[in-house]
């Protein structure tokens, strides 16, 4: 069990790694050109500088649109410039050091299941080694079963203090995966009253926990728009 666990996660690590996390393509000369062109002309005056902001209307509800000064274009709902990779990244979640690579669209799925996995094999080599531990300690010392397997108890400690941070990530992008939001927007507080002001309903939740999960984990992969003009 604990191999089938540990190819699962490296499998689900590699992927969220090596997977394009929803990368848009930056926009070129002339299309920058005619964008700057179309924002000065809804300035309303000469001294007010132009409108770097647009509105849609999602589910009922105005979302702002921003305008990245790097990549020339106003980010589509939900996506974010990542400092890091210096990309706008749809439906971007967070960079991870960990993996290398942003969390996006397009592997945040392949995240959620590496941690979830991780998570279950932590918990199960916590309790092999507990109970291999027990089991040798029966008819003899226990302090003297820890001094025969030092490397038991190594394996012991690290589990026991890794297992409650992966779990505690794993359960907060479990209530992610059921909200239908992102951890940029938790941080932010996009759609709640952390901000000081109104608090404001999530456009993006489908008013189910399970059609969340469904909208999120089984939807059809997208396509990758990082060579979007050369197919």
């Amino acid at each position: 069990i604990a191999a089938i666990l540990f190819f699962f996660v490296m499998s689900c690590l590699l992927q969220t790694s090596f997977t394009d996390p929803g990368i848009l393509p930056r926009a070129t000369v002339c299309e920058a050109a005619a964008l700057e062109k179309q924002i000065d002309n809804t300035g309303s005056s000469t001294y007010r500088p132009p409108p770097r902001t647009r509105e849609v209307l999602i589910n009922g509800q105005m979302v702002k649109l921003k305008y990245c000064f790097t990549c020339k274009m106003f980010r589509p709902p939900r996506t974010s410039h990542c400092s890091v990779c210096d990309n706008c990244v749809e439906r971007f979640d967070h960079h991870c050091p960990w993996v290398g690579n942003c969390v996006g669209r397009r592997n945040y799925r392949f995240f959620y299941a590496f941690i979830l996995s991780l998570s279950f094999l932590t918990a199960f080599i916590f309790a092999c080694v507990v109970t291999h531990l027990t089991l040798r300690a029966q008819g003899s010392n226990f302090l003297s079963t820890l001094k025969e397997t030092p490397a038991s108890v190594l394996e012991l400690v690290i589990c026991f203090f890794s297992i409650w941070s992966i779990l505690g990530l794993s359960g907060f992008h479990t209530y992610l995966v059921a909200s239908n939001l992102t951890t940029n927007e938790d941080i932010k507080g996009s759609w709640s009253s952390k901000r000081g002001g109104e608090a404001s309903v999530n456009p993006y939740s489908h008013k189910s926990i399970i059609t969340n999960c469904c909208a999120v984990l089984c939807g059809p992969l997208p396509p990758s728009l990082i060579d979007r003009r050369g197919l």
